[in-house]
């Protein structure tokens, strides 16, 4: 047994716990959890339920991970929840075993930021370098995609993929998809545009934001091409030497759910 758990803390037999690993007072640790090499669970946190987190995750009090989903469909059958690396897991962040009725398993990358209050249902996949703002709620089965932002309070409708390098504005429910490199904010979510600011921080070349910007005008803004939505997708992706470009056309021809509307600017 590491030297490192505090004599409060109540770690089940069978829970498999790294050397290096850190688990702080008041903790509570289920009997199938995995934690990595210098993880830290600071205090008063709870993980339970076939959890796996990965190297280097800190993670603050009352923190509450593993636990089954309440979809009425869960039935209690076995399910996971895997977290990466250097996660930054803060105060009262919830996150939930899969179900079932899709993957099994709730999936949470590496290198993301989860403030205070966030939320991960149940079979969500949340990819790189995300964060989620104070409050931020996934409802089951989103996909983020790496790099995405979530602004405090919002929430994200089941099923709804947001595409990498997005941010989402705080107070705002998503109720579609919203593409790759994309800005979407309000009451009801609608489409800003491009998040210019997001794409410069990160160090996009301007030659690939013009890119990008242009393709957004083709698909979202008024036109003269009597073309649909999806026949403007597959143009760009026929005429566009750049991958992110690319990416952009593939997801909006992906999208089951819908894409965010466009700004009405009447």
């Amino acid at each position: 047994m590491p030297q490192n758990i505090h004599p409060t803390a109540l770690v089940e037999k069978g829970a498999k716990i790294a050397a290096s690993a850190e688990i702080g007072p008041f903790c509570t640790v289920g009997p199938h959890v995995v934690v990595g090499a210098g993880t830290r669970l600071v205090s008063h946190v709870v993980v339970t339920g076939h959890t796996t987190i990965g190297k280097n995750n800190v993670i603050y009090p009352f923190a509450s991970l593993g636990q089954p989903s309440p979809d009425r469909k869960y039935k209690g059958e076995q399910a996971t929840l895997t977290i990466g690396d250097d996660n930054d897991i803060r105060e009262g962040v919830t996150m939930h075993i899969g179900t079932a009725a899709d993957k099994g398993t709730t999936v949470v990358g590496s290198h993301n930021l989860l403030m205070a209050g966030s939320h991960v249902a149940h079979d969500c996949v949340v990819g790189n370098g995300c964060i989620l703002a104070n409050y931020a709620q996934l409802a089951g089965h989103v996909v983020l995609a790496d790099n995405v932002t979530i602004g405090g309070l919002s929430g994200i409708h089941q099923r709804v993929r947001v595409g990498t390098h997005a941010i989402v504005g705080g107070h705002t429910a998503v109720d579609y998809d919203v593409p790759p490199y994309a800005s979407v904010a309000g009451r009801r979510a609608t489409l800003k545009g491009l998040n210019l600011i997001g794409l410069r921080r990160r160090g996009f070349e301007k030659t690939l934001i013009h890119a990008l910007d242009d393709a957004y005008d083709f698909l979202f803004e008024e036109s003269d091409e009597m073309l649909s939505l999806q026949e403007r997708a597959r143009k760009l992706k026929r005429r566009s030497k750049q991958k992110e470009v690319k990416q952009l056309a593939d997801f909006v021809l992906e999208s089951q759910r819908g894409l965010t509307p466009v700004e009405d600017d009447a």
